[in-house]
């Protein structure tokens, strides 16, 4: 399985940025999909979580509301779609696949993407 994110860049707070992750290779539907994010001296968090093959989805606290996370299976992509964006969202976000998807919860993943900086200015 291989993970290409795409998407970060610099934003003010309140405005929205879109995280595309392109995933490939023979097993990829099999797996939970998720997206992490490390801000600067902090430890790796889980941000959200979904599956190709179903429509459930799971968020931290933190982005509940603000953020969705999404699939397009035609295109093989997922998307971090981030709304109302804050300061403290600044952090490079990770695109996780995990075939156990309560790992990812624990920051726990099969396969990684590159980060992805996100940052937003007050």
């Amino acid at each position: 399985v291989q993970l290409q994110a795409s998407g970060g860049g610099l934003v003010q707070a309140g405005g929205s940025l879109r995280l595309s992750c392109a995933a490939s290779g023979r097993t990829f539907r099999r797996y939970f999909m998720g997206w992490l994010c490390q801000a600067p001296g902090k430890e790796r968090e889980f941000v959200a979580a979904t599956h190709w093959s179903t429509d459930s989805t799971g968020y931290a606290d933190s982005v509940k509301g603000r953020f969705t996370i999404s699939t397009d299976n035609a295109e093989n992509t997922v998307y971090l779609q981030m709304n109302s964006l804050k300061p403290e969202d600044t952090a490079v976000y990770y695109c996780a696949a995990s075939i156990i998807g309560p790992n990812l919860r624990r920051g726990v993943a099969n396969y990684w993407g590159q980060g992805t900086l996100v940052t937003v200015s007050s």
